[in-house]
């Protein structure tokens, strides 16, 4: 996925839950609006991506409260000792997860923090922006709201809810 591609899905993800991409890009890039297409293009040259993905206003609602976020995380592997005390070697498959949806209005910041000490911070975010590709790769089936858009032509498949009691 290219840097635009990953800018692109991001600020689409951001827009779906209130971020005005357009309103921010004239208030902080350049007055003069050249179309959806052109300000990726502008923003990914450079390092002037960097002033998208540590504006609050838009980590506020890519990392919105009450969502749920699905990211992948990589494969690990590592040693320990077994119930003889010999070393093993463990190696983990990179598998997805899904955070529980946040009711903490400070989600965004702690990411915000996190996104800042990583060597590349699209990196970053492209650990949450997860493709249709991906999460069959990982064994799993692409849901709503996994970063993934539905193909042409297919419908998205709901969320799973869970029940709660009212009484």
């Amino acid at each position: 996925m290219t840097r635009t591609e990953l800018l692109r899905v991001a600020v689409l993800r951001a827009r779906v839950h209130g971020f005005e991409f357009r309103q921010w890009y004239q208030g902080n890039i350049e007055t003069e609006w050249p179309g959806f297409d052109q300000a990726l293009l502008i923003l990914s040259s450079g390092r002037r991506y960097y002033a998208l993905l540590f504006c609050h206003e838009f980590a506020r609602h890519f990392w919105k409260k009450g969502t749920q976020i699905t990211f992948l995380l990589p494969s690990q592997e590592y040693t320990r000792l077994d119930a003889n005390g010999k070393v093993v070697t463990i190696k983990r498959k990179s598998f997805t997860r899904r955070s529980s949806r946040s009711t903490s209005n400070t989600v965004w910041q702690y990411h915000l923090e996190q996104m800042a000490v990583w060597e590349e911070p699209l990196r970053y975010i492209r650990r949450f922006i997860l493709t249709e590709e991906e999460l069959e790769a990982a064994g799993e089936q692409p849901a709503a709201g996994a970063g993934a858009e539905p193909a042409e032509g297919k419908e998205a498949a709901a969320l799973p809810r869970r029940t709660a009691d009212w009484c």
